[in-house]
């Protein structure tokens, strides 16, 4: 019923008079001798001018309830719940007394506003009321608030105190938007006009990629990125939460989709190889962005900022890049204020390991100057270290190697954009049936080059790294200058090698991907008297010129720079060249520095094979573990090598295999699938080396599937816990079904969830012996679920996550057997209380929906929540007939309730507090009252302003800690207050 409708039944003659009652009558003037007139100095029930009681008000409200009962018409609620409904009007009038604000504060609000004031004081007055009574409760209480605004209006001082107010709100209001001004300038029309130039051109200028082959004959050399790109994906660690009940898990290696990376995460480190794509990721963001005005983006590459000496401040990011365009003075900074901003920063590894400290503390500088915008970083796996920009809340992910899908796709858009059909079904069948091929096509560079080779020779196709280069430089060096008007000049393909070779190993000498042209045509200037071919072909500059144009691997990516089209070739042509002028020592000299490590590799492939024994036994003098694998990876380039040192590599490399711990597992695994031929077990393995071995096997599985596949295969019957797990966590690296069949299958179940990802792995599950333990994580429908559990009574334990299909918990019935149920991020799901017939013992639920029928579950011993609990008691939302031995309670649980209640459950022994809402004496009273409670979890968070009104808790006899790293509590004196206990601090 609304207002105007209850109005009608409720004369004005009758509500104003009852309630003008409630409050006291003031004399003349403006009311500012006492400061603001606090309502509660207004009502007539409260205070020192108190002349009507509780009982006069609830008769008040009784006349108001009866009057509305005998109006003609349909009653608005039954007469039965008549006492109930007067009971909740006089709680909520009595409430006026609560309010912290004045008679103009008030009016001000709103009837609407103030109603709801009064209902959010009094949540508790609709218990038990029908719907019609709570709607008729809700009307009455907005007419009677209309009617206490108009009686305020109509008081002598309030005119007069509002002149007041409205001078004092004017002078705060002009204060603040002085401060607001000069704080952050408000953006004129300007910056407005300029993003609608600025946003169209970043899209423009990054909408393109150059597809490596397709360019030699009569072809555009560059293409769309909906033509070519292809969206790849990254492997992130994923933090794994302490829950009750469960043994702590490690960390877990999961895999996202590279584009959605910055949906997920404000900051990201994009670490992949050479030639995998990060790059045009870049390309792809910046152009996303400014299509869709989403994000002003900034791509920023740092090999063209480091050439400029000092690093640009953000009014400078512009003009350092090469943008003609000219934006209005300030709109950089008031874009990144604005927290608007996407910045792009490219090629982390492409700058000198010496510069890398000063573009971190710009980095940061920009990072802490202006929060809230979104970055994204790139670099090679090995640039710098994990941690460099952790502190700062950067999530670090690696770009995975192409997968046989990814690959197909990029085979047939490939053919697609060079128009070329008749060569895309025989160069799909030799990717499958090539095992050295196929180990080639790990990334869209090598994608791109296998392509163009295989059109060019007409399905021909070399075999190995080294001449897959040689073809490749073969065909690139081929290109012919097809722009007009400018100067022939002939080189061949050998005297572009030379010049080419000559720019490559200063570059890779300088630790720069980039160099001044005065530099380059000082080096081409040196080489001219002994390049014959070029020595007649005029200056330096002239040649210089033709070799951007014609080569198609030199290229000039701004005025006054030259660059090699990828560090692959760079990498490539300078150990070509320090192998032919005899600097092994060199190289070997630059063995510590992971820029050189392409390098060294391919100085191998280049060498002579005494050449490359020298150059191994190098990197085995060192005893460095990196510079053993190192030598171990160059192996696989040396085809012609003494037997004493490959067996001396072999025996170095025994020596960290098998690997002993996670980090020996991703080290042992950049050397490359050479490694699964020298992986042991798992006879003879401790358990801790076996994972390792498996977590190894792994992380090489998108790289060689067959051989990794063969590793993991041999440990499908190994009884340890964390190795099965690992066999359980890579699933999603393999063919859904032959994985199941080979692995997963064979596996011992105990104390195991496996873990449904996707429409595939649901399908290979069905045919799959029981699971008494299931996850299935992301979008599945319910149906999906049932449907591919062959024996729904065999599951006892499962686990739901992020699923917005899940709505209807009671279809979980139809697991008669479930006894633990975890139900996380099912945003959509309802009807937790139908769950009671299934006599759950353990519950865990993370921003469900709705909590309505929680307390229906009488059966729990243990029970997790992270989500608000309503009411101003545990006890009106948490289970209260439920025998709880743990209760975990997570970020902004305690918000309305506090810990208020918590003692109901006396039979409590474990007890987790993992939330920043601070304690209040009762709330620490009511941890007191546990008379079983052993265990103790706490935030170190709540700690954070000192102490409190934190009380002894005696009886416990273990307090673990979580403090996140970098944060410092006083553990003595927090261990103070738990005389029995042992206080461990867990740093995460």
């Amino acid at each position: 019923m609304e207002p105007a409708v209850l109005g009608g039944k409720l004369a004005s003659s009758l509500v104003a008079p009852l309630v003008k009652k409630l409050f006291v009558t003031d004399g003349p003037g403006a009311g500012l001798v006492d400061r603001p007139v606090r309502l509660t100095r207004l009502v007539s029930f409260r205070g020192e001018q108190r002349h009507l009681g509780e009982a006069e008000v609830r008769r008040l409200a009784g006349r108001l309830v009866g009057a509305s009962l005998d109006s003609p018409g349909e009653p608005p609620f039954p007469p039965d719940e008549t006492e109930a409904v007067n009971h909740a009007l006089t709680t909520r009038l009595l409430a006026l007394g609560e309010l912290d604000m004045d008679d103009v504060q008030a009016v001000r609000l709103g009837h609407r506003e103030l109603a709801e004031q009064l209902r959010r004081r009094t949540p508790s007055t609709t218990g038990g009321l029908s719907a019609d009574a709570c709607y008729f409760l809700d009307s009455v209480t907005e007419w009677a608030c209309l009617h206490i605004l108009e009686f305020f209006t109509r008081r002598s001082t309030f005119v007069a105190r509002t002149l007041v107010a409205q001078t004092r709100g004017q002078a705060e209001l002009i204060a603040k938007v002085d401060e607001l001004i000069a704080r952050t300038p408000r953006p004129d029309a300007r910056d407005t006009a300029f993003e609608r130039r600025y946003l169209p051109y970043v899209a423009e200028r990054h909408n393109h990629l150059t597809i490596y082959g397709i360019d030699l004959r009569d072809s555009p050399d560059r293409w769309p990125l909906e033509v070519a790109y292809l969206n790849l994906e990254a492997t992130g660690i994923e933090e794994r939460a302490t829950l009750p009940g469960e043994p702590p898990e490690p960390e877990r290696t999961v895999l996202l989709s590279a584009e959605e990376a910055l949906h997920n995460d404000d900051r990201v480190l994009l670490r992949g190889d050479a030639g995998s794509g990060k790059t045009t990721l870049v390309q792809w963001l910046a152009v996303t962005a400014a299509r869709e005005t989403s994000r002003v983006p900034y791509v920023l590459p740092l090999r063209t900022l480091i050439r400029a000496g000092a690093l640009p401040a953000p009014a400078a990011f512009l003009t350092t890049v090469g943008c003609p365009l000219t934006p209005p003075d300030g709109w950089a900074e008031r874009v990144l204020s604005a927290g608007r901003g996407l910045l792009l920063v490219d090629g982390l590894d492409e700058i000198p390991a010496a510069d890398r400290n000063r573009t971190r503390d710009w980095l940061l500088a920009l990072i802490r100057a202006f929060p809230g915008n979104r970055w994204l970083l790139t670099s090679r796996p090995t640039a710098v270290r994990p941690d460099w920009l952790a502190a700062e809340g950067f999530r670090e992910l690696t770009l995975t190697p192409m997968r046989q899908d990814d690959v197909t796709t990029f085979v047939r858009r490939w053919h697609a954009a060079a128009d070329a059909p008749e060569y895309e079904a025989k160069l799909l069948d030799a990717l499958r049936t090539k095992r050295d091929l196929a180990r080639l096509a790990t990334n869209p560079l090598m994608c791109g080059l296998i392509c163009a080779l295989h059109r060019e020779r007409r399905g021909y196709l070399p075999t190995g790294r080294k001449e897959l280069y040689d073809a490749a430089l073969t065909m690139l060096l081929a290109r012919r200058d097809r722009e007009r008007g400018m100067e022939a000049v002939e080189l061949s393909e050998e005297a572009q090698l030379e010049l080419l070779q000559r720019l490559a190993y200063a570059l890779v000498l300088s630790g720069r991907t980039e160099m001044d042209v005065e530099t380059a045509e000082g080096i081409v200037e040196r080489a001219l008297p002994s390049v014959a071919s070029a020595a007649g072909q005029g200056d330096a500059a002239t040649v210089l010129r033709a070799l951007v144009l014609r080569s198609g691997l030199l290229r000039r990516p701004g005025e006054g720079s030259l660059d090699i089209v990828h560090r692959t070739f760079q990498d490539y042509l300078g150990a070509r060249y320090a192998v032919e002028e005899g600097h092994l020592d060199v190289i070997a000299g630059h063995a510590g520095d992971t820029q050189w490590e392409d390098v060294i590799r391919m100085a191998v492939a280049h060498a002579r094979p005494g050449e490359r024994a020298h150059l191994l036994r190098r990197l085995l003098a060192q005893d460095v573990p990196r510079l053993t694998l190192l030598a171990l990876a160059c192996l696989e380039h040396a085809t012609a090598l003494d037997p004493v040192v490959r067996a001396d590599v072999e025996a170095r490399a025994g020596e960290l295999i098998p690997p002993r711990s996670k980090e020996d597992a991703k080290a042992l695994a950049e050397a490359g699938p050479l490694v699964l031929e020298l992986l042991p077990g798992p006879e003879g393995l401790t358990d801790t080396e076996a994972h390792g071995v498996a977590v190894t096997a792994s992380l090489l599985a998108e790289r060689e599937p067959g051989g990794a596949l063969a590793v993991l295969r041999r440990f499908r019957e190994h009884p340890d816990l964390e190795v099965r797990r690992q066999l359980v966590g890579t699933w999603e690296r393999f063919d859904a079904r032959g994985y199941a069949t080979e692995v997963l299958d064979h596996l011992d179940r105990a104390d195991l969830y496996l873990t449904c990802a996707n429409r595939a792995q649901r399908a290979a599950l069905r045919d799959m012996r029981p699971w008494s333990r299931l996850e299935f994580r992301g979008t599945h429908g319910m149906t999906d679920i049932l449907g591919c559990v062959a024996e729904p009574g065999a599951v006892e334990k499962l686990r739901l996550k992020d699923n917005p299909e899940v709505t209807d918990l009671g279809d979980l019935l139809a697991f008669d057997s479930l006894r633990h149920l975890s139900v996380f991020g099912c945003r959509s799901a309802r009807g937790i209380g139908q769950l009671s017939a299934l006599r759950l013992k353990e519950l865990m639920i993370i921003k469900l929906a709705d909590l309505t029928g929680l307390q229906e579950l009488d059966s729990l011993d243990q029970l997790s929540v992270v989500q608000r609990l309503p009411g101003t008691s545990l006890t009106d939302s948490l289970p209260v007939d439920a025998p709880l031995r743990q209760l975990f309670l997570g970020q902004g649980t305690t918000a309305d309730a506090g810990l208020r209640g918590l003692s109901h459950w006396a039979g409590l022994e474990w007890l987790a507090l993992l939330f920043t809402d601070p304690l209040t004496a009762d709330d620490w009273a009511e941890v007191s009252r546990l008379p079983l409670l052993t265990t103790l979890y706490l935030s170190a968070s709540l700690f954070q302003d000192g102490l409190g009104p934190m009380t002894p808790v005696p009886g416990v006899r273990s307090v673990v800690l979580h403090t996140p790293r970098g944060t410092r509590v006083d553990t003595a004196r927090i261990a103070a207050f738990f005389p029995d206990a042992e206080l461990v601090q867990d740093e995460r």
